[in-house]
């Protein structure tokens, strides 16, 4: 039988392990990404290992989360990652050259290249034919040493499109149309492979748009064969020398399949507060908005902003509506100009936004309480948008300018007048100035290091006996903005553990943090539902709990980059069986699990006593020898570095660059 194409690429990069699904592999990553919302965490971690340079074929830092600078923390840390990437070889992106996703895509996607990244959207790299994954920090500082990445052999999963879609409907319509079906975990322990007659019909960017936000359907990645879209876009980016045809053999197998006709399709849209809550658009028109907000990763093309601006133009946004328009990078906002488009959204009421994640992350745009927000943006998780009582729905640019015209949810199709389809030129204006290339070597360059960056907090060894309270209990598909909030009030403080572990938990038990104090040496437990630790890949969510005492979390399931981020920080994960004894354990409870480094081996079960009501139940995991090894040694650097400090390690080679009194 022949191969797919995700089989190609994992097979090419194998360095330990086999194909067979679900067992443990390592792969060679060829490139990294990370973003300033993790990677000043990442960069301390790099550091610590006392690497001279990263080993890549190509790391590259983005700015693109924190771009707000109400006081010095947001450039003091941009300050830090500019002399990182001087110091150890990498790319760096200026702040206002763009979102990581598109811009690493324009300038440095690769067919047939992994691409590990510390953004869980970092698998939108996918639509290139590359194997791009999101990951923790702390894995990606390890690529960045050239360590093998190792994660569980995927199921691959062939998704067949056919047809072609229908006017008013577009690429967002398509992965909304899978999360319709299939919720946010079905993707958990998968790639998603696309396939079929339907692909000549979409353009690399709009398959971005549908690898994007396979990370909503909980999977690996995503990932489109290297076809002549692909060799289209490289061109029209002034890299057709970097183009190389990866298809799927004709007599390949999949794990599983289904197929999507596209000429089906109609407008859909995700309600509050879940990617998954998807139903057509014409079942929830007529509702009134507040804000319709075009751009982000999920829908970064110069397409997508030239269909809104051709449909507003000539008119007048409604009075009520915001409309935000954020380009995606520096070199799209350049030609929206070019064509005449960006004049057309400003003319018809557009705020114009720096290039850059804003409003998606939190960091601005937020939207009025209990209003409407229509957003092309990824996530509409509860309170991600900035406003703790949001109402944000996902849609199309299509849903969404047709919205911001009429000042109510509107199916794009009942507009009075024709389609404007736009066909994106092959020749563009390209913009590579404000990425900086990596320095031929260190020369000495010192990190700059500011009164905000504090040293990485040490974990010691896991110990025999665990017992604490089961300090908070929640949930189903709870995610990280809600373990560790982003936002401009919270995201600055991402380089000060012991500062930004006052917000865990916030959005879901405000006194989550002063009772953490109480329990912070003796360790306490948190019970969770299914789908625990969805959404963003940022560790903090498994580092900041990690600081004020969490041992062990008991779930009915985790999704993936989370449960690799508890591991990596000595957080024990474990699953609870059966099921209903979830339903039995209640907040407060007091649990112990009396011999927790005898008993964890590949494949063993845990006794957990709850104290409180007389009651042991089984825990399985499914952890692997060299998982259970980070657990054991209280986290994965522990390992790296066993006898480091990293304190001394960074904060020797750095400077303070600004008065210890502002700390």
């Amino acid at each position: 039988m022949g191969k797919n194409v995700a089989q190609k690429i994992v097979e090419a990069h194998l360095v330990e392990g086999g194909l067979e699904v679900g067992s443990e592999i390592g792969l060679k990553i060829d490139q990294t990404l990370t973003q300033d919302a993790t990677g000043t965490l990442a960069m301390l971690e790099f550091a610590a290992m006392g690497v001279p340079r990263v080993k890549t074929e190509l790391s590259a830092q983005y700015i693109d989360h924190n771009l707000l600078q109400e006081d010095y923390k947001n450039p003091d840390d941009h300050l830090f990652l500019y002399s990182a990437c001087r110091k150890f070889g990498l790319w760096y992106s200026r702040p206002g050259n763009g979102v990581s996703h598109p811009v690493h895509m324009e300038r440095f996607g690769v067919p047939g290249k992994t691409l590990l990244g510390s953004d869980s959207h970092t698998c939108a790299g996918g639509s290139l034919g590359m194997l791009a994954i999101g990951a923790g920090g702390l894995e990606v500082a390890l690529a960045m040493a050239g360590e093998a990445y190792h994660t569980r052999m995927p199921a691959i999963w062939g998704i067949r499109l056919a047809g072609d879609l229908p006017d008013w409907v577009s690429a967002k319509d398509v992965i909304l149309e899978m999360l319709r079906r299939h919720g946010v975990d079905w993707g958990v322990g998968k790639i998603v492979e696309y396939y079929g007659p339907g692909l000549q019909h979409l353009t690399a960017m709009d398959r971005h748009v549908i690898a994007n936000m396979g990370a909503e359907l909980g999977a690996t990645t995503t990932v489109f064969p290297a076809d002549e879209a692909v060799r289209a876009f490289l061109e029209s980016q002034g890299r057709a020398a970097a183009f190389r045809e990866i298809r799927a053999d004709d007599d390949a197998g999949y794990d599983g399949r289904e197929e999507i006709d596209l000429s089906s399709l109609e407008p859909l849209i995700a309600l509050p507060s879940s990617p998954g809550n998807v139903v057509p658009v014409r079942e929830v028109a007529g509702r009134e908005i507040y804000q319709a907000y075009v751009g982000s990763s999920a829908n970064p093309g110069l397409r997508d902003f030239a269909i809104a601006a051709l449909i507003v133009d000539g008119k007048q946004v409604h009075p009520r509506v915001s409309f935000d328009v954020n380009p995606t990078s520096r070199q799209i906002l350049e030609n929206l100009i070019v064509e005449g488009l960006l004049e057309k959204l400003v003319r018809a009421g557009a705020r114009l936004h720096q290039a850059g994640c804003n409003g998606c992350i939190g960091m601005g745009q937020a939207p009025a309480t209990g209003r409407i927000s229509l957003r092309t943006v990824p996530r509409n998780f509860p309170g991600r948008s900035g406003t703790r009582e949001d109402q944000v729905y996902l849609c199309s640019p299509e849903t969404a300018a047709a919205s911001a015209l009429t000042g109510v949810i509107t199916d794009p199709r009942t507009l009075p007048m024709t389609y404007p389809r736009y066909e994106e030129p092959k020749t563009i204006r390209l913009n590579a100035e404000m990425l900086v290339p990596p320095n031929p070597a260190d020369a000495g360059i010192p990190l700059e290091i500011g009164p905000n960056i504090k040293p990485l907090p040490r974990f010691g060894a896991l110990p025999e006996r665990l017992e604490g309270p089961v300090l908070l209990k929640v949930g189903d598909d709870i995610s990280t903005d809600e373990i560790l909030p982003a936002g401009a009030k919270v995201l600055p403080s991402r380089s000060n553990i012991p500062e930004i572990s006052k917000f865990a938990f916030e959005r879901v038990d405000k006194t989550f943090y002063e009772r953490a104090l109480v329990y912070q040496k003796q360790g306490f437990f948190i019970v969770a539902g299914e789908n625990y630790g969805q959404g963003s890949s940022r560790e903090h969510a498994a580092l900041a709990p990690r600081y004020l005492g969490l041992k062990v979390v008991l779930a009915k399931s985790f999704a993936r980059i989370h449960r690799a981020n508890l591991i990596n920080f000595g957080i024990l994960p474990l699953i609870l069986a059966p099921a209903d004894a979830w339903d039995e354990i209640a907040a407060l409870d007091l649990l112990s699990i009396a011999n927790a480094r005898a008993a964890l081996y590949p494949g063993s079960s845990i006794a957990v006593t709850n104290i409180t009501r007389g009651k042991t139940y089984q825990a399985r995991h499914d952890l692997s020898e060299r998982q259970i090894e980070a657990i054991l040694a209280g986290g994965l650097i522990n390992l790296v570095k066993p006898t480091r400090n990293e304190e001394a390690a960074v904060f020797a080679a750095g400077v303070k660059r600004t008065p210890e009194s502002r700390s």
